[in-house]
């Protein structure tokens, strides 16, 4: 992909995620923040188009940590999905809670649980791992 073929654009982000952000760059190596950002962009679309793809019923597990000041927060997200979470594990390491959560549910529920979760500004970070979809 050559500079002719990329768009510029503006974000506007505080001092102390800049940092972060400047110290992630660092440790993965990477040698412009711009190409970090966009391998960034591209796992988040992957992750949305594998939501997209999904078909049926789905089994998916997730795994979620947020600050355990959050907790009550985002467990009140989860019971909004209490139906369609079939395992919960929860445990704390150093002020972080971490969720583990095996749901089952329609493809378009699991979507809707994906994405809640993504805009929650209260989780750090979501991981999942598709385990069937009956398409």
């Amino acid at each position: 992909m050559g500079s002719e073929d990329l768009e510029i654009l503006s974000i506007s982000i505080d001092k102390d995620a800049l940092r972060q952000l400047e110290e992630v760059q660092k440790r993965l190596g990477y040698k412009s923040r711009s190409k970090m950002l966009r391998n960034a962009i591209l796992g988040m679309v992957h992750d949305y188009e594998a939501f997209d793809a999904l078909k049926g019923e789905v089994e998916c597990i997730f795994v979620l940590t947020y600050s355990e000041a959050e907790k009550n927060h985002v467990s009140d997200v989860l019971h909004r999905f209490g139906k369609v979470i079939k395992t919960e594990l929860h445990q704390h390491h150093s002020g972080t809670c971490i969720d583990i959560l095996n749901i089952n549910a329609p493809a378009k529920k699991t979507r809707e649980f994906f994405g809640v979760l993504k805009r929650n500004k209260c989780i750090y970070s979501v991981t999942y791992s598709i385990i069937r979809d009956t398409k």
